[in-house]
């Protein structure tokens, strides 16, 4: 049986090259309920890194408590050594204690976690969107001072389980409040998967007109009701270069139950391969990593490209 491959038809507007910000290690696992063991993940990392993906978020500074699945983040970085280390293996850092451990062990590039909502906020947070964006400014300052390059995510960017629609000013106003800290990117959350194409060119249009231009913007889509990949490909056709994306489509939100898998990377890689875009990864090795972590967790890979290659 021949291999199937997509076919290359470029399409005016459309970039030479994206960008995949892999979610897999942090994103995508810290929603599962029995915890992976620490080799796992550092396996899971140095597959996704032979794969061709540069970017690779690791994992989370956040106190054991809040999230089990990622208290292991010190053990995690030892065993990778040094491919645990560099501007392009962030952590996230919910604090200045987070910040703290961190920068203890060498990281370079953290990113911080922010609400469009109010509700969001307060129970992702424990606090207002304000005073959340208080307790971000001394650790962006910090990590700025040390040299290290700053993500900051925007949850709930398109839609809230408790607030319902969220308005695009109110996201704008969320983001331009980070951003202003001196964040070097922002990574737009559509949480709960309820984002539509149009609604995704409205918001980066307001971004735009408020300062805030696509070569600092990245999307996070997660796929509840299928419109990851369609939300994606718009915003790359309005100027995003930067695409957040889990191996296998694993993911979700501990504090947002109805947030599922992120957009798959195989998904993401078909399409760009599709439209002719490079970005550096090797969608065979994709597969069967994603075949591999999906024997760990005892259950398939949410992926379409990953079942429909599996068994090609």
């Amino acid at each position: 049986m021949t291999r199937t491959l997509p076919m290359t038809e470029p399409t005016p507007g459309m970039p030479d090259r994206v960008t995949i910000y892999e979610v897999g290690p942090r994103d995508g696992l810290q929603n599962e309920k029995s915890v992976v063991p620490t080799p796992v993940k550092a396996e899971f990392v140095r597959r996704l890194l032979a794969a061709g993906l540069s970017t690779v978020e690791l994992t989370s500074f956040v106190p054991q408590t809040w999230v089990p699945q990622l208290g292991d983040a010190e053990e995690l970085l030892d065993l990778l050594g040094e491919d645990g280390l560099g501007q392009q293996r962030p952590v996230l850092v919910p604090n200045e204690r987070g910040l703290d451990r961190a920068l203890e062990k060498g990281v370079t590039s953290v990113a911080i976690f922010g609400s469009a909502t109010e509700t969001f906020a307060q129970k992702n947070l424990n606090r207002s969107v304000a005073a959340s964006v208080e307790m971000f400014a001394p650790v962006v300052k910090r990590s700025l001072d040390a040299g290290a390059w700053v993500r900051a995510y925007v949850s709930m960017c398109f839609g809230d389980p408790w607030e319902g629609p969220v308005p695009v000013e109110q996201v704008v106003d969320a983001c331009s409040r980070l951003m202003d800290l001196g964040c070097d990117q922002l990574s737009l959350g559509d949480t709960i998967g309820v984002g539509t194409s149009g609604h995704v060119l409205r918001l980066l249009d307001a971004l735009d007109d408020a300062g805030i231009g696509m070569e600092q913007v990245a999307v996070h889509f997660h796929d509840t009701y299928g419109q990851a990949l369609a939300n994606t490909m718009t915003a790359i056709r309005r100027g995003v270069r930067v695409v957040d994306a889990s191996t296998g489509g694993l993911g979700g939100c501990p504090y947002a139950k109805s947030a599922t898998g992120n957009l798959a990377t195989e998904d993401l890689v078909w399409a760009l391969d599709g439209l002719g875009i490079e970005h550096g990864a090797d969608l065979d090795a994709l597969v069967t990593t994603s075949t591999w972590m999906a024997e760990q967790l005892g259950r398939p890979a949410p992926s379409r490209v990953v079942k429909a290659l599996a068994g090609d």
